[in-house]
């Protein structure tokens, strides 16, 4: 059984060494993800997983990662995130019509 969470990328951090840092921003909290070249630390990110959420950041995709029994991640789903702020406008523009 598979499990998953759905969130946006708020912050990276690269570093020289090839390792990739990921802030994942899902339900209210923040879980940290990481890539490493060195196949022995913990909560390793598969490195092509890892550049795909990397380059969501910034943007309006909003991403849904995929978990194997293990915990390991087993793919990833993008889609265009709804902008609230357009939520709120569309709110305002039904609020115009009823005068």
């Amino acid at each position: 059984m598979t499990t998953s969470i759905f969130g946006e990328v708020i912050r990276v951090r690269k570093f020289s060494n090839g390792d990739i840092e990921i802030d994942f921003h899902h339900e209210e909290q923040i879980t940290e993800y990481r890539y490493s070249a060195d196949p022995g630390r913990l909560g390793n990110f598969p490195k092509d997983l890892a550049e795909t959420l990397v380059s969501t950041l910034d943007t309006t995709i909003c991403v849904e990662i995929f978990f194997q029994d293990d915990g390991l991640p087993s793919h990833i789903e993008l889609e265009q995130c709804e902008d609230e702020d357009d939520e709120d406008d569309d709110d305002e523009d039904d609020d115009d019509d009823d005068e």
